[in-house]
C-alpha cells in the first residue's frame, strides 16, 4: 500500500512547527513526504517540539537530490540507513527514506528502501511513534498510537517480543516514553516482554546505555518509571543492585532540586556514581562532575545526622567555596537532603536546607589574591621555592576564612620569602 492509495486515519490543524522554513522547505520539496515521530506524537499531545523528523517514500539519493535542487544543503548524516540532514536557515531537518527491515541481530539492522508507509511504520518501537503527518494536517495512525497517548498507555508497535528482539536498546526506551508519557498501570505485554530481555541486555554498548540513562533521568519526574524499572530487573542489569532509587528520585522532585540527569544520577548511586558513569564511557566532564558531588557531599555532610543550615561558620563556608564550585555545594545540598528524606534519616527542617543554599548562593566565591608575578615583584623567582611560597601564603589565607585582602597578603608572602632566603622556612605543600 504505497501513499497515494493510503487515505489518512483523521486531519488536524496544520502545525505551525510545519510552516517553519526548514520544514516547510522539505516537505514542498518532496511529494508525499511527512513528518513522522516525535514531531507527530508532541503536536498531538500538545506539547513542545524540539525536532522535526520527515520521511519519503524515495531512495535516499532522489531525496538528496531534490532537496538539493530546491536550495537546502544536504549533509550525508546516515546515508547507509536512509538518513540525509537538510539544513535551511540554520534549522536542520533530519529526512529518512521509508524502509523496511531485511535482517537484525538485536543492535543492527539491515534495511531496504520501500514506497510502503505501513511497513515503516511497522518497524518503529510504540505506537506513540508510529504516526505520521502532512503538511496539511492529514494523520496517518497505523496503529492506534493516537489513543494510546491519549490514555497515556506506552505500548509497543505488534509483538513486543519481536520489538525488543529487533533492538534491545528499546527496553531502556520504553521507560523513558513511560516517564515521559505513561499514566497508570503499564503495558502488561510490554513488561513482560522487558523481563524476558533482560539478559541481552549485555550486548548493548555502554555509550547507548549511557545516553538512555541521562534521557530517562531528564524527565519532569521519572521516580514511579525508574521503580518499574527496577521491578523488571532492568536498572540492577545496566547499574548494578541500587537502594531505593525512585524514593531517593520522589524526594528529588519534592524538595523541588533542578530536573538534572547527573545530580539525579549522583543521588540513586552516591558512593559508586563516578565510577558507574566511566565503565558506561561518560565524557570526561560528566565523570569529574559526579566526583565533585560525591567529594563535597560526603566531606560536608556527615552520613548521620544531616547538618543544619548554620553547622558551617562564615569562616568554614568560605573556605569551602575557595576549594568547590558554588554550584557544587549547591547541588550536593540537594542530594544529601533527598537521601536524608528517602532514608528516613534524622536531619532540620525542611525550610534550613533552602537556607543553607541561599546562604551558600549568597556568600561570594572568595578568590586568593595572589599570582606569580607578586612573588617574582618581590624578587622571588619562579620554580619550586615560588611554589612552596605561594602555597604557604594561600593556607595562611585559608585558615583565615579568605578574609585577608591583597596587601595583607603580599605582606604575608613577604614574610615566608624572608624566612626562605634566611633558611627557617619548612617546605608548605598545598593540601589535597
Amino acid at each position: 500500500m504505497s501513499g497515494e492509495l493510503d487515505p489518512p486515519a483523521a486531519r488536524i490543524k496544520p502545525p505551525e512547527v510545519l510552516r517553519q522554513a526548514a520544514p516547510a522547505a522539505v516537505l514542498a520539496a518532496l511529494p508525499g513526504a511527512r513528518a513522522v515521530g516525535g514531531v507527530v506524537r508532541d503536536v498531538i499531545a500538545g506539547r513542545p517540539v524540539a525536532d522535526v523528523d520527515v520521511a519519503a517514500p524515495m531512495p535516499p539519493d532522489e531525496i538528496a537530490r531534490r532537496l538539493e535542487a530546491a536550495g537546502l544543503r544536504v549533509h550525508e548524516t546516515g546515508l547507509s540507513h536512509g538518513t540525509v540532514t537538510a539544513v535551511l536557515a540554520g534549522q536542520p531537518v533530519e529526512v529518512t527514506s521509508l524502509r523496511r527491515d531485511v535482517s537484525t541481530d538485536g543492535r543492527h539492522a539491515v534495511v531496504e528502501w520501500t514506497t510502503n508507509w505501513r511497513e515503516d511504520a511497522a518497524r518503529r518501537d510504540f505506537t506513540i511513534n508510529a504516526m505520521s503527518l502532512s503538511a496539511e494536517g492529514e494523520l496517518w495512525d497505523y496503529f492506534g498510537g493516537r489513543e494510546d497517548l491519549a490514555a497515556g498507555r506506552v505500548r509497543f508497535v505488534g509483538d513486543p517480543a519481536t520489538r525488543l528482539e529487533e533492538d534491545h536498546l528499546r527496553a531502556l526506551r520504553y521507560f523513558r516514553f513511560q516517564a515521559r508519557y505513561g499514566r497508570g498501570k503499564p503495558d502488561a505485554a510490554a513488561v513482560a516482554a522487558i523481563r524476558g530481555a533482560v539478559p541481552k541486555l549485555s550486548r548493548l554498548s555502554v555509550e547507548r546505555v549511557w545516553m538512555e540513562v541521562k534521557r530517562l533521568l531528564s524527565a519532569p519526574d521519572p521516580a514511579a518509571a525508574v521503580a518499574l524499572m527496577d521491578e523488571c530487573g532492568v536498572l540492577s542489569a545496566i547499574l548494578g543492585p541500587l537502594l531505593f532509587p525512585d524514593r531517593i528520585l520522589a524526594a528529588l522532585s519534592a524538595i523541588g532540586a533542578p530536573t538534572d540527569a547527573l545530580l539525579r544520577f549522583h543521588a540513586m548511586l552516591w558512593t559508586t556514581a563516578g565510577d558507574a558513569a566511566r565503565r558506561l564511557r561518560a565524557s570526561g566532564d560528566e565523570t569529574e562532575r559526579l566526583r565533585d558531588l560525591y567529594r563535597v557531599g560526603h566531606a560536608l555532610f556527615p552520613m548521620q545526622p544531616a547538618i543544619a543550615e548554620d553547622s558551617l561558620s562564615d569562616d568554614e563556608l568560605r573556605r569551602l567555596l575557595a576549594e568547590e564550585e558554588t554550584a557544587t555545594v549547591r547541588d550536593a545540598a540537594w542530594v544529601r537532603e533527598a537521601l536524608n528524606r528517602a532514608w528516613a534519616w534524622q536531619g532540620p527542617d525542611d525550610a534550613a536546607w533552602a537556607r543553607f543554599r541561599a546562604r551558600a548562593e549568597a556568600t561570594p566565591r572568595p578568590v586568593f589574591p595572589l599570582r606569580g608575578r607578586d612573588a617574582m615583584a618581590l624578587g622571588l623567582p619562579g620554580g619550586k621555592a615560588m611554589g612552596e611560597a605561594l602555597a604557604a601564603v594561600r593556607r595562611w589565607w585559608l585558615e583565615g576564612g579568605c578574609t585577608a585582602g591583597a596587601e595583607a597578603c603580599r605582606a604575608r608572602l613577604a614574610a615566608v620569602i624572608a624566612d626562605i632566603r634566611g633558611g627557617t622556612f619548612p617546605p608548605v605543600h598545598e593540601p589535597g
